[in-house]
């Protein structure tokens, strides 16, 4: 597919995607929801692929919602923001459950959606220069893209409403305390160490990843005896595959693994 708003490409099994409407800020508009939607999905499909960098062009990572385009739409802008968010829920579901993990890295400002997609990764890295926040009350809207889901999970109920509600601010520090974030590092090491830290994620045990993922996410809701039974199902799963067998032999055999993503 040939994408207009983002690019997209995949190295050493690393799936690269760049936001790229930086004379916009890398807001998000209804193209660059649908687009979103299918790299992602093209990384859940496509089993070459084993990990996910997601980085945006330009001075920012992702400024949220497209407002300029939103104003255009006049009484239609109900059923374009519906439209949007169907695309990029869709693709944040997937970013989520699917097997290859997905590295930020963050630069700039991640706003709104931004902040949502930086929440959906499995690890977030931020230049020491990056802020953090939602804005949608400042713009009298609500919160999208799973925030009022991922958000709350990662920094809790009452510091999610000061950032809802007050719109509060955080700078990379505040989001590592806090949560949202894996590591703060300086600015000229981010597309460094993000990358480094994806290929060598893209190196692993690939459905062991998703499975874990999955398992994380279950036991959030899970009672005690369920969730065992999940692990208990998950870890059998992946004695059958052979990354899982891959695994024990290295081990026993003191060497590093060779996994397949298999």
């Amino acid at each position: 597919m040939q994408f207009k708003t983002l690019l997209f490409d995949v190295q050493d099994s690393v799936a690269h995607i760049t936001l790229n409407r930086p004379e916009a800020a890398n807001a998000i508009n209804l193209e660059l929801a649908k687009e979103l939607m299918y790299a992602v999905m093209q990384c859940d499909e496509d089993p070459l692929i084993r990990a996910v960098l997601i980085t945006g062009a330009g001075p920012m990572f992702c400024g949220g919602g497209d407002l300029k385009s939103f104003a255009d739409q006049g009484e239609n802008l109900p059923h374009h923001l519906k439209e949007i968010t169907i695309h990029l829920h869709a693709a944040m579901s997937c970013l989520v459950r699917m097997d290859p993990p997905a590295v930020a890295a963050v630069h700039g400002s991640a706003a709104g959606a931004g902040l949502s997609l930086v929440c959906a990764c499995d690890m977030a890295l931020a230049a020491e220069s990056a802020r953090f926040t939602m804005a949608y009350t400042r713009a009298g809207l609500t919160p999208d893209g799973g925030s009022t889901y991922t958000l709350t999970r990662l920094v809790g109920l009452k510091r999610t409403l000061e950032m809802a509600l007050a719109n509060r601010l955080l700078s990379a520090e505040e989001a590592l305390d806090w949560g949202i974030l894996t590591r703060v590092v300086p600015e000229k090491d981010l597309i460094t160490e993000a990358k480094a830290l994806a290929d060598r994620l893209a190196e692993g045990p690939t459905k062991a990843f998703g499975a874990t993922k999955r398992l994380l996410q279950s036991g959030l809701t899970e009672s005690f005896e369920a969730q065992m039974k999940n692990e208990s199902r998950s870890i059998s799963e992946m004695a059958r595959t052979a990354d899982g067998r891959e695994g024990i032999s290295a081990f026993l055999g003191k060497r590093t693994p060779n996994f397949k993503g298999q």
